[in-house]
């Protein structure tokens, strides 16, 4: 028996619960995990609150995130052996996988080896966010060297996450916050230039520091009104990602910014690269590539223990972190 997390009703954090659980041998495609240390996502907090893209089915699972070893493989799998250190990237519906769990399984192609010299909070940390970040800037943008991007809520894990991939690459990064009190903390997270979301004179600062030519790429989770800066600050061909909704408001869109600059606005979601084997392929080789160069590591704002899973998920509902919360497993 292992212990895990479980809910049978939507609602606050209190709904979850830990749970004996009877883990059963992985199937032939799968993997399974003594996990050491969970990451905490907002999807997590949207499916127990029913406001995920899809319902739970009760007693529901949930979990996208998890770093440990490799305890017992299935007959299917290659390029991965028990003992080895690994995370879990999130390629899966938590209809059919949870990571908050002592021992779980996990899909092959969604487990990843973790470099020397990264620790499981680290892992666990990892790959949401900087999947995430990879797929739009890297995967569709291109983005490289001597170019600029801007970024939305810049002090969420993913926010943060995408200053060092696009760093990584040599970009330079403008990154938004709405909150006076993070500006500091983006600074040290290694942001170029740091501006208030509400600034209305966004657009043209932007032009200042990109010689009059406007980023090329735009990352932002918000939406609503204030995207439009930073529409108006793109370059011609510029392209501007939405991939979250934390405004839901519509987004004014510049029609003759958009015509004369032939600017696109796109939707972008992470499971446009997890559920594509190369594209999937690509961010792990990207990915391993940072954590071992050290190029991209995490920040993580908080560790609770396995028992406040609850507080870990009323913390993130709060809003008040820089990076990522994590959750250690003691088994």
């Amino acid at each position: 028996m292992s212990k895990a997390v479980r809910f049978n009703r939507i609602g606050a954090p209190e709904v979850l619960e830990i749970v004996e659980v009877s883990v059963p041998a992985p199937r032939a495609t799968e993997v399974q995990i003594k996990v050491h240390a969970l990451g905490i996502n907002r999807a997590e907090i949207m499916y127990r609150t029913g406001q995920y893209v899809i319902d739970p089915q009760f007693p529901a699972q949930l979990g996208y995130e998890a770093a440990g070893d490799v305890v017992a493989v299935g007959s299917d799998v290659t390029g991965i052996s028990v003992g080895d250190k690994v995370a879990v990237i999130p390629a899966f519906s938590f209809a059919d996988y949870g990571m908050y769990g002592e021992i779980v399984n996990a899909p092959a192609h969604a487990v990843v080896k973790t470099p020397d010299g990264v620790t499981d909070e680290e892992a666990a940390a990892t790959w949401m966010a900087f999947t995430t970040a990879y797929g739009a800037l890297i995967n569709m943008a291109n983005l490289g060297r001597g170019e600029t991007v801007i970024l939305g809520a810049a002090t969420s894990s993913v926010g943060l996450a995408a200053i060092q991939v696009a760093k990584m690459v040599g970009a330079t990064t403008i990154a938004l916050t709405n909150s006076p009190s993070k500006v500091e903390a983006l600074r040290k997270a290694g942001a170029d230039h740091v501006f208030l979301s509400s600034a209305t004179d966004l657009a043209e600062r932007v032009m200042e520091i990109t010689a009059g030519n406007g980023a090329r790429v735009a990352f932002d989770p918000v939406g609503g009104p204030n995207a439009r800066s930073i529409i108006q600050s793109l370059s011609f061909d510029g392209i501007f990602f939405q991939y979250g909704a934390l405004d839901p408001r519509d987004i004014p869109v510049p029609v003759m910014d958009i015509l004369s600059r032939h600017i696109s606005v796109r939707g972008y979601e992470l499971f446009e690269i997890t559920t594509v084997a190369d594209r999937l392929e690509g961010a792990k080789e990207f990915i391993t590539r940072g954590l071992a160069s050290k190029a991209l590591r995490p920040i993580i704002d908080r560790v609770f223990e396995f028992d406040e899973i609850a507080e870990a998920q009323r913390y993130m509902e709060a809003g008040s972190q820089v990076g990522k919360i994590v959750v250690r497993v003691a088994n």
